[in-house]
């Protein structure tokens, strides 16, 4: 039996999940119970299964020949994140990946980092307007 809260939305029920039977697909047949929605169950057999999270991080600024006249306050990296989540297991290439990458100024809110990454269908957008 493993306990899980649901957070789909701010009721956050305690679900309780148990497995049986292994069913045709190789997965363990699920009970789920405590939840007040039928979202939970959703939300408790994907998390069991593959689990998922959307990813947030910071792209490094390319740096420019005039880097000694930028303001001291001025921002050296560009935060992102992920338009789908990304399984878990995955999150650390990401993230390498996402670190070693260097965004050219300026750069806009919304603007596409990433497209399709390894072939998962996970964008990567920035999230502030820098530069």
């Amino acid at each position: 039996m493993r306990s899980l809260t649901c957070i789909v939305c701010p009721i956050g029920c305690s679900l309780s999940i148990a497995e049986g039977h292994q069913e045709a697909d190789g997965f363990a047949a699920l009970t789920i119970t405590g939840n007040n929605c039928p979202r939970g169950a959703v939300y408790a057999q994907e998390e069991i299964r593959a689990p998922k999270r959307v990813v947030t991080a910071t792209c490094a600024i390319e740096e420019e020949p005039a880097e000694a006249t930028r303001p001291i306050w001025a921002p050296r990296r560009v935060p992102v994140k992920t338009l789908l989540p990304c399984p878990k297991e995955r999150i650390n290439d990401l993230l390498s990946d996402l670190y070693r990458l260097r965004l050219k100024l300026p750069v806009k809110t919304g603007d596409t980092v990433i497209t399709d990454w390894q072939g998962t269908g996970i964008t990567v957008v920035a999230v502030r307007a820098v530069g």
